[in-house]
């Protein structure tokens, strides 16, 4: 028999009604009683059009009030919430709302060039409001959301969520970094990535205030850590080093936190600043297909284990197979972890061997168990025999300060099979390659030392801030 629940808004509403549950930059703030109640009214008129229990309906939003209406709305219909990245091209959008049967699209109306099937949130809220029954209880089992994989390589491939998936993994996160009745989560990172998805999942879960900000700008999440009250962000290393760069003289306060990092791993050097400064880092690993972070840091490891994304969640499990020098492919298990891939057997087959997960990552555990994450499987670099990191490198570059953001992918050779290659970003235009190579021989062996240094503007990044190595030599 299913498991089932409450609806966790409709309980959050009812336990503490008069709560903050959603505050924008604007002032507009919503109460549990108030996000319940706009979120019920949506879903009855989503219903006009003709959206039902099971149905697939796209998302296209970046965030807003109304994008959080929407997905609980979603949540009281028994729909199924396909959050489309609003970075996209067309083409790749389209191939998403094909491949994940999307019936109905809704937005916001700046995108419905974008889209001439869009119904935009406008739309929606001006349709009639009849009697309609609605959940109010949530099956553990069914789907609730479909997220396609950042498609760094191939097609992208659509991730089932259930409702369980998104309850293990607020379960696991909070049984790691603990729940203050004042906290208030800063929700920067897109809602359409599973980041800022779990944030608003936590909320509803918790009874916890979130903080929403349409998109990140260091002022703006600067001062809503220093005057807003905002105790838990969540951040990706690029917004990171911004605000790391950014505070100066002046401390966070002592009710913030944790700044909860994820995205891949952070330059040693980067950690050590942030330290240094008293910002309480916290690094993280999840993917997609685990509903957001399933490696966290504790609280009380923070600073003993730097450069580590902590030990599994409560309800995970973490295993390195297939090890070299210590190094191995990361798997993962637990009932935050997808079950599998929309209509899309043969990848949801060869991503799982006896019930775990494979990350795709490789990595190694310390002594104490802690994870420590090396890098993407497909970014190896093998140069004569040996594995070379390309995060390695990058940690070494990262920490010279004329260099702001640097990349390493390897380059096919005809002596060595490959060699690494580094792209940087720098902010002083009197740095030389011979100059930066100078520095990095200092730190690496030569046979881990670029070939060729390549001055870049900017990084090639997807919308989760993650660097896609593989357009570098396109």
């Amino acid at each position: 028999m299913a498991e089932t629940i409450p609806h966790w808004l409709t309980k959050q509403a009812d336990v503490v009604p008069n709560k903050l549950a959603l505050e924008l930059s604007d002032g507009t703030v919503y109460t549990f009683r108030e996000l319940k109640e706009k979120s019920q009214s949506f879903a009855r008129k989503l219903k006009q059009l003709g959206v039902d229990k099971g149905s697939h309906i796209g998302i296209l939003s970046a965030n807003h009030a109304d994008m959080v209406i929407a997905i609980h709305a979603v949540s009281y219909i028994g729909a199924v919430a396909v959050l489309l990245n609003t970075r996209l091209t067309k083409q790749e959008r389209t191939f998403q709302i094909n491949d994940a049967d999307v019936s109905v699209v809704i937005g916001q109306s700046g995108f419905r060039h974008a889209d001439d099937d869009l119904h935009t949130f406008a739309d929606v809220w001006n349709l009639p409001e009849p009697p309609a029954t609605l959940q109010t209880e949530l099956n553990l089992d069914d789907a609730f959301t479909i997220m396609y994989t950042s498609g760094t390589t191939g097609f992208p491939k659509g991730v089932v969520h259930t409702y369980g998936n998104h309850w293990w993994s607020a379960i696991g996160s909070v049984l790691n970094l603990g729940l203050n009745d004042s906290d208030k989560w800063l929700a920067v990172l897109p809602l359409f990535h599973v980041s800022g998805l779990s944030i608003l999942l936590r909320s509803v879960i918790y009874g916890m205030s979130v903080y929403l900000l349409e998109s990140y700008e260091r002022q703006t999440v600067h001062t809503a850590i220093m005057e807003r009250h905002v105790t838990i962000a969540s951040v990706v290393t690029v917004m990171l080093k911004d605000l790391v760069e950014y505070l100066g003289e002046p401390r966070y306060p002592e009710t913030f936190r944790c700044m909860l990092l994820g995205g891949g791993p952070a330059p040693k050097s980067l950690l050590e600043q942030a330290k240094s400064l008293r910002i309480p880092v916290f690094q993280s690993y999840g993917l997609t297909e685990t509903a957001s972070q399933i490696v966290t840091l504790r609280p009380a490891d923070a600073l003993e284990k730097l450069g580590s994304s902590g030990k599994p969640l409560v309800p995970a499990q973490l295993t390195i197979a297939e090890k070299d020098d210590g190094v191995g492919d990361i798997f993962v298990k637990g009932p935050m972890v997808t079950g599998g891939y929309y209509h899309n057997a043969e990848a949801t087959e060869s991503a799982f061997r006896d019930g775990w997960f494979a990350t795709g990552d490789l990595g190694y555990t310390d002594a104490d168990g802690f994870l420590y994450v090396s890098d993407r499987r497909k970014d190896l670099i093998i140069s004569g025999g040996e594995n070379i990191y390309p995060t390695e490198i990058e940690n070494v570059l990262s920490a010279m300060e004329a260099i702001d953001e640097a990349g390493v992918v390897g380059k096919d050779d005809d002596t060595w099979g490959q060699i690494p290659v580094a792209f940087v970003v720098v902010n002083d235009p009197s740095v030389t390659a011979e100059i930066i190579l100078e520095f990095v021989s200092r730190y690496l062996a030569r046979y881990k030392q670029p070939r060729d240094i390549r001055f870049i503007d900017k990084l090639p990044r997807n919308a989760s801030n993650k660097l896609m190595r593989h357009q570098l030599l396109t």
